[in-house]
């Protein structure tokens, strides 16, 4: 009987240990997404007077072209100089921005398995372990320039849904996040249902929050938002020729309160 209860001791005190590290860890990952933030905001500040600068250098050297000025070429060195500090601060801000959105605590092997397991059951899906992310091309999961959810991604997301209400998916939220590509939205039907493609991507993410919630995920665990054509995967086609790689939804699976 001693030894039954010493043994209930120490499983509760390993129990307690797991979750004191666990709650430390999410502790530590809000207050590095915190400092990230305030990253974001100074690095944001800096390209807006740089941008400022950069117009400013760009109207005196076509001054000085015009009056045939002997300032030319150090202006040209400035603007390209500050060209490619603007271009490094703004994959900086996107790197950072891509962190706070990833989270940074990889997903419990039986949860990751189950997603592993859930893509490849469905052409339409991939998965990727190291960032706990389950991608849906957009192109097998709606109509072209439509938000309206096609019947085989339903079944599919009902099984993702089936997953995240499990005890282990349970312990994590959900972001659904819609993309395009940069082919304009011309059609008068569809633009008036999806003016632009922010609108587009924002509504496909809205239509996937609307079939889980449908499956009996808590709405309180999803968010939804939409990056439109600034987040592509691979380049588009010449003369916003679009990539079906670029047309997609993603679904983050990230810790409670992210």
């Amino acid at each position: 009987m001693r030894t039954v209860k010493l043994s209930a001791f120490f499983l509760l005190c390993i129990s307690l240990a797991l979750l004191t590290g666990c709650n430390k860890q999410l502790q530590d990952l809000k207050i590095q997404n915190d400092t990230q933030r305030k990253q974001i905001a100074d690095l944001r500040s800096q390209v807006q007077t740089a941008t400022l600068e950069l117009e400013q250098l760009k109207r005196q050297l076509v001054g000085a072209k015009e009056k045939g000025g002997i300032n030319e070429d150090a202006l040209k060195q400035q603007i390209t100089a500050l060209e490619e500090d603007l271009k490094k601060k703004k994959e900086l801000i996107a790197s950072m921005q891509e962190k706070l959105l990833y989270g940074a605590l990889a997903l419990p092997v039986e949860l990751s398995t189950m997603l592993e397991e859930f893509a490849e059951e469905h052409d339409m899906v991939t998965y990727d372990p190291n960032l706990g992310i389950v991608k849906f091309k957009s192109d097998l999961l709606f109509e072209k320039g439509s938000d309206i959810v096609a019947p085989e991604a339903v079944e599919a997301l009902k099984s993702l849904c089936t997953i995240m209400n499990t005890e282990q998916g349970k312990k994590f939220d959900i972001i659904v996040v819609g993309h395009t590509d940069d082919i304009p939205i011309l059609k008068p039907a569809t633009k008036a249902k999806h003016p632009t493609n922010w609108h587009l991507s924002a509504h496909r993410a809205i239509s996937v929050l609307d079939a889980m919630a449908g499956s009996n995920i808590d709405q309180k665990r999803i968010s939804i938002r939409g990056f439109s054509e600034y987040r592509p995967m691979a380049p588009n086609k010449p003369n916003k020729g679009g990539n079906p790689q670029n047309r997609r939804v993603e679904i983050y699976i990230v810790p409670k309160g992210m």
